[in-house]
């Protein structure tokens, strides 16, 4: 872990509030949270940065969201957005400048190999987070011009990194290497690291606190289900094996990516249909999974559309839950023992027919879903398996946010704080 240099201004006592930064190629989605209690001050968005029509929206959460404010406008580029953002924190009594506010936690993709835990952003830092832009070109360039832009704005308070990968970074060598030539991969840094790590983190902890257990002891098989989905085995609080991959396009279905596939799908689209390198990657990542299946990638249009008997649909949505299935088959078999199997994000949160299919079956594993507990819509952690089901099936909201502000607030907070 690395700790804060010399060249930060110390945090005081009473700096107890954290700025979360995601930085995208076009938006910049941001929280305000008070660490001594968790508590959100404020949130919003910039998006369509570098266009005419840029947009901010800001919510002051202290009074319940009221005073939500948007704006349109031009906003040239990253710079101006953070800038826009300082400029509605500071309508709330809640500027950059305030005394209060002890770092800025940004949401890093990709950290490779070297980053597996919260780091507090250097020179050096910063500079092997550029390095890394091979294997994650769609997100780290986003996220390194995020973090300039901030230090620029506030050069004198700490900021750290919490990364995507650092939770997957327990992985055993059989399940992170590929069965390719060692020095090849090695050479070009080809492993699997995963994604979602923040989520699965806070997801499979929340969890064992469900159960009212220490995650030393649990178990947990998490199904983080989005537009982007992902999988994890967490044994002891400790991820041995996920889904995503070198990239976030491997394992499950997802909104617009394909997840598994045979490689020489590659080779025969480059030989046979003449695409590009370009072109299949924009075909894998952005028009494959759901939406090449049936033309949609948010479930609840596929089940409105499965409702009204729509075969497309209903395709999409099998061939979805199958994928789910085995990757909960497979990680319970790495496993050997699961205390619980837990559903969180968009999709997972809210899609009670998607929990209800993925575990449909498994009831020699221990798996069922009670009906009247899964309907429930709540904004809670909340069980919703039979009191007599040997294997715990809950939803758990993720909070991403929380997480890196948690982790930020650890790293630089003076001890007794």
């Amino acid at each position: 872990m690395t700790t804060p240099t010399e060249s930060t201004t110390a945090v005081t006592a009473n700096a107890t509030r954290v700025l979360v930064l995601n930085s995208g190629s076009s938006s910049v989605k941001y929280q305000l949270l008070d660490m001594r209690d968790n508590s959100r001050l404020a949130a919003g968005l910039v998006e369509r940065i570098g266009e005419g029509t840029s947009r901010v929206v800001h919510s002051p959460l202290t009074a319940g969201g009221a005073g939500k404010r948007e704006r349109t406008g031009a906003i040239a580029d990253h710079s101006a957005a953070l800038k826009a953002v300082a400029e509605e924190l500071a309508l709330d009594g809640l500027g950059l400048d305030s005394p209060e506010l002890a770092a800025i936690g940004h949401r890093v993709v990709h950290g490779g190999l070297r980053f597996t835990e919260p780091t507090v952003i250097t020179d050096e830092v910063l500079a092997e987070v550029e390095r890394l832009i091979p294997v994650a070109p769609l997100h780290n360039p986003a996220n390194v011009t995020g973090i300039r832009t901030a230090r620029a704005l506030r050069p004198d308070l700490p900021q750290v990194a919490v990364f995507d990968t650092a939770f997957h970074a327990t992985m055993p060598e059989s399940a992170a290497r590929y069965a390719i030539d060692v020095a090849t991969a090695d050479a070009h840094r080809i492993r699997r690291y995963g994604f979602h790590g923040t989520s699965h983190a806070y997801v499979s902890r929340r969890t064992a606190a469900l159960l009212g257990k220490d995650p030393s002891e649990v178990n947990v098989i998490v199904l983080h289900l989005g537009n982007g989905a992902s999988a994890s085995a967490v044994a002891g609080g400790r991820c041995v094996e996920t889904s995503m991959g070198l990239t976030p396009l491997e394992g499950l279905v997802m909104g617009t990516r394909s997840g598994d596939i045979d490689p020489a799908v590659t080779f025969h689209l480059k030989r046979v249909a003449g695409m590009s390198a370009d072109e299949i990657d924009e075909l894998l990542n952005k028009k494959s999974g759901l939406m090449g299946l049936c033309g949609d990638n948010d479930m609840r249009e596929i089940r409105r559309r499965i409702d009204e008997g729509d075969e497309r649909a209903r395709l999409a949505f099998d061939i979805y839950i199958h994928r789910l299935k085995k990757y909960i088959g497979a990680y319970y078999a790495v496993l050997g023992r699961v205390d619980a199997i837990v559903f969180t994000a968009g999709v997972g949160e809210n899609a009670a027919p998607v929990r209800e299919a993925a575990v449909a079956g498994l009831e020699e594993l221990g798996l069922a879903v009670d009906a009247d507990l899964n309907a429930v819509r709540s904004g809670e952690p909340r069980l919703i398996s039979p009191d007599h089901a040997r294997v715990a099936v809950a939803v758990v909201p993720t909070d991403e946010e929380l997480e890196i502000a948690q982790q930020t607030f650890a790293l630089v907070a003076p001890e007794g704080v």
